[in-house]
């Protein structure tokens, strides 16, 4: 049997709240997905948590010796947050961090929740910006650590690069859209299609319209919007189609309010480096907050599907 914290925790909350609303919105959830991490809980179980009556969610069985269990754990992770917080005190100071929005809105704001939570003493300046704009803005100092994506190893005067991880363009369309069950499609394809952008500043709206442009099209979206989480909306809505790194359509995809469709275009795999001064001015402060990055579980992950795309 496997897992996941989030799952646990959420099922603590709703059983604090009897009531599975009232837990998600605890726990900053959609009811729906609540529902379905809800179900997927109780598969790993093998058994019903919850008996649903006209008073509330009342525990099950099953859910009141899972529940037993669940308090011991969560009790156990704050001992450790706390012990392991005495490690991680002597980093101190403010990191300017310029990430392109692949790995911005993929990688870096989750592994950035979770350590800033436990790291008090660091402050993070973190921008989007470019990828092509990035190397020439570590060299001159105005960020410690830039992220961004290319096609081959990078290399630059007075900058090393390691390669931070892989991830995809994929096609997201609503259930019910022409392109719907498709396992891949081409660009010539989607641009016969109402799209959804972020905005034209973003660097994901200049990496594709590049693209587009490259093949002799116009990038015409019906409305550009000012993230990907308005995107997805618009697209589960039935707006448009969107084109969005893997890593930020997974969620709504698993929840099945979405489809992904593979990009049959060689643009489509993103290799993510980062980038840093091989000299930087907070060296030692630099280089461990780095190393933090790149050892992120899910970054890592992502780094080892890179033999497969390559």
């Amino acid at each position: 049997m496997r897992y996941e914290l989030k799952d646990l925790r959420l099922f603590k909350a709703i059983v604090d709240a009897q009531n599975l609303s009232a837990g998600a919105a605890a726990m900053h959830m959609t009811a729906s997905s609540a529902s379905y991490r809800l179900k997927n809980l109780e598969y790993a179980v093998g058994s019903s948590l919850f008996d649903r009556t006209p008073r509330g969610m009342k525990l099950t069985a099953a859910g009141e010796v899972l529940l037993r269990h669940t308090r011991k754990l969560m009790a156990n992770v704050d001992i450790m947050h706390n012990e392991l917080r005495d490690y991680s005190s002597h980093l101190k100071g403010s990191i300017r961090l310029l990430a392109n929005s692949s790995a911005l809105n993929g990688f870096i704001i989750p592994s950035l929740a979770s350590f800033l939570v436990t790291n008090t003493t660091i402050n993070i300046d973190l921008r989007e910006q470019e990828s092509l704009s990035i190397p020439g803005m570590i060299q001159a100092g105005d960020a410690d650590i830039g992220v961004l994506a290319g096609s081959d190893p990078l290399r630059f005067d007075g900058l090393i690069s390691e390669l931070y991880a892989v991830d995809r363009l994929v096609c997201v369309v609503a259930n019910d859209h022409p392109l719907s069950g498709q396992a891949s499609v081409t660009l010539r394809e989607m641009l016969s299609y109402d799209l959804v952008s972020v905005d034209r500043k973003s660097s994901n709206f200049a990496f594709l319209d590049a693209q587009i442009k490259h093949e002799g099209y116009a990038f015409n979206a019906r409305v550009h919007v000012q993230d990907f989480n308005s995107v997805l909306y618009l697209v589960e809505a039935g707006v448009g189609l969107a084109v969005v790194p893997a890593s930020v359509a997974r969620n709504k995809v698993m929840e099945g309010r979405i489809q992904s469709l593979s990009i049959a275009e060689p643009w489509s795999v993103r290799h993510l480096y980062l980038v840093t001064q091989k000299e930087p001015v907070q060296k030692e402060l630099v280089q461990e907050f780095a190393r933090i990055l790149l050892q992120d579980p899910a970054v890592v992950a992502a780094r080892a599907v890179s033999g497969n795309v390559e």
